[in-house]
């Protein structure tokens, strides 16, 4: 069994908010509850993750009627590598990246951590290499799984 290396469903769920407004017609308004519904997600953790993706100023809220959520900026303007620093909790990958709740006997002599460090840090230099606009090069299909058209 493989262990791997993996994201919060928060900053999943943020991505795919990313990838969803990005694939709208620019300027183009969305909800939650519409997000909600195209990926099966519970609209109070959209809620949420709305609320901290529109702090951290990739989106914007128009309020009023018809308003809505849309990209604050440019999908080639959101790198990748950003967004999930900016939504990952730590990136504590063991015990001793932690000083304060550090129990391993092993910290003051161990080699393993700075490989793990340089593990982090490769993977943080991949994702920081993509922009959300990368994901929507094939908006056609994106639109077609999101956005179906409504049952005549």
């Amino acid at each position: 069994m493989v262990n791997e290396m993996r994201l919060t469903l928060y900053t999943d769920y943020s991505l795919r908010v990313l990838i969803f407004l990005a694939a709208k017609p620019e300027g183009e308004l969305s909800t939650v509850a519409e997000i909600s519904e195209a990926f099966t997600i519970s609209k109070n953790h959209l809620t949420k993750v709305v609320h901290e993706l529109g702090k951290a100023g990739f989106i914007e809220t128009v309020r009023g009627r018809g308003g809505g959520i849309r990209l604050k900026v440019r999908p080639e303007h959101i790198n990748v590598g950003n967004v999930v620093r900016k939504t990952e909790d730590d990136f504590q990958l063991v015990e001793c990246f932690n000083r304060e709740s550090n129990q391993c006997v092993l910290a003051p002599v161990c080699q393993l951590k700075g490989v793990l460090k340089e593990a982090l840090h490769a993977y943080l230099a991949v994702l920081d290499r993509y922009t959300i606009a990368d994901f929507v090069q094939n908006k056609d299909e994106i639109g077609m799984l999101l956005f179906p058209p409504p049952l005549s």
